[in-house]
C-alpha cells in the first residue's frame, strides 16, 4: 500500500510540473512572439521616420527658396506628419490590425469632405500650384481676371491685389489659376509708346531727329533696342509722329510720363509747333442771293 501511495504522489508532482513547465515554455514563447512583433514594428516605424525626414530635407532645399515661409511651414508639416500617420499605420500591421477596414474608413470620411468642400480643396490645390510655378510675386504689378494692381498677398487659398486706384480685391486662386495672368514686370524691358502731332508745314526729318536725339539722351530709354521715330498717320489738323522707346519694367510707367510731359518743351525750342484740331472752311460765290435777317437784340432797362 505505501509503495501504491508513493508511486501515485510521484505521478502527480511529474504531471504538476509538466504542466507548470508547458505553461512557462507558452508563456516564453508568447513573450517571444510579442517581442518579435514590437521590434518589427519599431523598425517599420523607423524607416517610416527616415522616409519622411529625408523628403523634408528635400523640401527644405528646393521647395523652401522658392514659397514664403507662412506658406511652406505648414506645407512641409503635413507632408512630414503624413508620412509618420502612414509609418504608424503600417507599424500596427504586425499586431492584426486590420488595416483595409482603417483605410475604408478613412477613404469614406475624406470622400465625404472632399464633397463638402470642394471648392476650398480645389483653391487650396490651384495655390499649391500657383506658388510651385510662381507667375507672379508680392509686388509685381499684374492683371488677373480682370483686376489689375499690385500684388499683396499670395496664400494657399487666395489671392489679394490692390487695384491701381486703392482698393483690395481678394480672388480664388481657382479663379486666378485658370485665368490669363498678365506679369508687368517679369520681363527685361518694356516698350514706351505714344504719339505726338505736328503741323503740315513742319520738316518731318527734322522733327523726327529731334525726338530721335531726345529719346536717346533719357537715361531710362535702352539704347537696345533702339528708340524709333517715324510719321504714323496724316491727320486732319497734323502729321502724327509716333515715338518708341524700351525702359526696365520698374521705371516703366515714370518714363512714360516724364517723356509725355517733356516733348512739348523740347518741339518749342526746336521751333516745331503742335497744331490746334483745325477747320478751314472755303466759301464758294454763288448768284444766287441768300436773305440774312438781322434782330436787335433787346435788352430791359430798369429805370
Amino acid at each position: 500500500m505505501a509503495e501504491a501511495v508513493n508511486a501515485t504522489t510521484t505521478t502527480s508532482t511529474e504531471g504538476l510540473l509538466s504542466q507548470l513547465f508547458g505553461s512557462i515554455t507558452a508563456s516564453l514563447g508568447n513573450i517571444e512572439s510579442i517581442l518579435y512583433k514590437v521590434l518589427l514594428a519599431i523598425v517599420i516605424f523607423a524607416i517610416g521616420l527616415l522616409i519622411a525626414s529625408f523628403i523634408r530635407t528635400v523640401m527644405k532645399r528646393s521647395v523652401s527658396p522658392r514659397l514664403p515661409p507662412h506658406v511652406y511651414r505648414p506645407l512641409e508639416n503635413a507632408v512630414f506628419y503624413g508620412l509618420l500617420f502612414l509609418a504608424g499605420m503600417a507599424a500596427l500591421q504586425p499586431f492584426g490590425v486590420n488595416l483595409s477596414a482603417l483605410l475604408v474608413a478613412g477613404g469614406f470620411a475624406g470622400i465625404v469632405v472632399g464633397f463638402a468642400s470642394q471648392s476650398a480643396l480645389s483653391n487650396l490645390v490651384s495655390g499649391i500650384m500657383l506658388l510651385a510655378e510662381q507667375p507672379f510675386r508680392v509686388g509685381d504689378p499684374v492683371s488677373v481676371a480682370n483686376v489689375s494692381g499690385v500684388v499683396v498677398n499670395v496664400s494657399v487659398l487666395s489671392t489679394t491685389i490692390r487695384t491701381w486706384d486703392g482698393p483690395m480685391v481678394r480672388i480664388p486662386n481657382n479663379e486666378v489659376f485658370n485665368s490669363m495672368i498678365t506679369n508687368y514686370v517679369k520681363v527685361r524691358a518694356r516698350r514706351v509708346e505714344f504719339t505726338i502731332g505736328v503741323h503740315y508745314d513742319t520738316d518731318i526729318q527734322k522733327a523726327i531727329e529731334v525726338l530721335k536725339n531726345f529719346l536717346e539722351e533719357h537715361p531710362f530709354c535702352l539704347v537696345n533696342p533702339a528708340p524709333e521715330a517715324f510719321v504714323d498717320q496724316y491727320a486732319d489738323s497734323s502729321i502724327n509722329i509716333k515715338v518708341r522707346c524700351w525702359a526696365p519694367p520698374q521705371v516703366w510707367f515714370a518714363t512714360k510720363v516724364d517723356l509725355q510731359t517733356r516733348v512739348k518743351q523740347i518741339l518749342d525750342e526746336a521751333g516745331i509747333q503742335i497744331p490746334y484740331p483745325q477747320l478751314d472752311l472755303h466759301i464758294i460765290s454763288s448768284k444766287t442771293e441768300i436773305p440774312i435777317k438781322v434782330l436787335e437784340d433787346r435788352v430791359d432797362r430798369r429805370e
